[in-house]
């Protein structure tokens, strides 16, 4: 693996657990796609550093479980802005 795609997924992972963002605020933050984001952290990062792979596996273990009720307040933020 290049050494500049090791580089950039261990930067992700340290920003994704110290601002404990979503893959999606991450791939903005980096300017890349979600996919590559998700495939540095979850694929990538596990050969190269397990214990940092793990953390941040950890928190965006904590974001899928909890993107529903995020959905669910968004929904209810956009009615009632519309009364």
């Amino acid at each position: 693996m290049k050494d500049y795609i090791e580089q950039r997924a261990m930067e992700i992972a340290r920003y994704i657990i110290d601002n404990h963002t979503t893959v999606r605020q991450a791939a903005k933050h980096f300017g890349i796609s979600k996919s590559t984001v998700h495939m540095d952290v979850v694929y990538r990062l596990e050969e190269i550093n397990p214990g940092l792979a793990k953390e941040a596996r950890s928190v965006l273990d904590i974001n899928k479980a909890e993107r529903h009720i995020r959905g669910g307040m968004a929904t209810r933020e956009k009615y009632l802005q519309q009364q």
